[in-house]
């Protein structure tokens, strides 16, 4: 069993048939389905037949009911609360070829319940994914260390993925500015077995650099392994046995919503079942370039 604990929310996908032209119109074709890091990576370990729970927080509405139907129809089991007076998150997000931008609105996702995350471990899993939104808004982040300290001393293996680029460089200016040096987030994450970060991330955790030495620096700050998505170019695995690096192979780009969240799938699933790393990364790589040929965060639901 893998644990996947973090967002849960309603995507509003607009897939842009032109450049966006600010201030006017923009011809689009929308979509509304689920989203959220920690739940399209459950949805799609679901689609690989690895048994899979959900961790988080939705609030007391339609959108939270669809949401969670929606994962169940998936495959997906669930431990999440309901919060009354909370609105069950959402994020716009707008696509044109291999680009998106995010607009979120993470709502009850911030009430996310240590509870919750002690009734999940004690169902038995081997494995704690956790999504990075969860650490960087305050509100969140005591659950989401709490999680990976209790996972930690449960003996269970954790993943972090570091989530987004824009949210981490405006962690970091916050902290710094209040007087502390160097990137919090890689102190909060200190000890965990696996990082994943796309090169963009990878950047504001480490610095400019090539993304195996990034890779490496990171690695060495949180005494464990680190994932680095390249997209087209494949991946890198970095720790202290060296690094390996995967070619991609290029496939055409429907929409990039949710492959990072698909290559996160494939690599835990390979990595639970005991593959090495270079088969891992290849397992993630192949799920990532399936998921950019589908419209939406997730695979089709199964029919009913």
């Amino acid at each position: 069993m893998i644990l996947s604990v973090g967002d849960l929310v309603t995507d509003v996908l607009a897939v842009l048939r032109a450049p966006l032209a600010q201030g006017s119109d923009t011809p689009a074709t929308v979509h509304v389905a689920g989203g959220g890091q920690a739940a399209n990576t459950a949805a799609w370990l679901a689609a690989l037949g690895v048994p899979v729970t959900f961790v988080g927080a939705v609030g007391d509405d339609q959108a939270g009911r669809d949401r969670l139907a929606e994962l169940h129809q998936a495959g997906v089991r669930t431990q999440v609360s309901v919060r009354p007076g909370a609105m069950t998150g959402s994020i716009v997000v707008l696509t044109h070829g291999g680009e998106r931008t995010m607009i979120s609105d993470r709502g009850a996702n911030l009430l996310l319940a240590s509870t919750d995350v002690d009734a999940a471990i004690a169902q038995g899993a081997s494995l704690l994914h956790l999504s990075g939104y969860t650490l960087l808004d305050q509100p969140s982040r005591p659950t989401g260390r709490y999680a990976l300290a209790s996972a930690r001393a449960a003996g269970l293996r954790t993943c972090v993925d570091a989530a987004s680029a824009a949210p981490l460089y405006a962690v970091t200016t916050e902290l710094i500015t209040d007087g502390t040096a160097g990137h919090p987030f890689l102190d909060w994450v200190r000890g965990v077995d696996l990082l994943l970060a796309n090169a963009d991330e990878a950047t504001a955790l480490a610095g400019p650099g090539e993304p195996a030495d990034q890779a490496l620096r990171m690695a060495y700050a949180i005494g464990g392994d680190v994932v680095v998505k390249l997209g087209a170019h494949g991946a890198l695995w970095a720790g202290p046995t060296g690094v390996v690096h995967v070619t991609g192979e290029p496939v055409p780009i429907v929409d990039a919503t949710g492959a990072g969240d698909a290559f996160a799938a494939g690599l835990l699933a390979a990595w639970a079942a005991g593959a090495g790393q270079h088969d891992a990364l290849l397992a993630g790589c192949r799920l990532g370039a399936r998921a950019v040929g589908i419209v939406g965060a997730r695979p089709p639901l199964p029919s009913a």
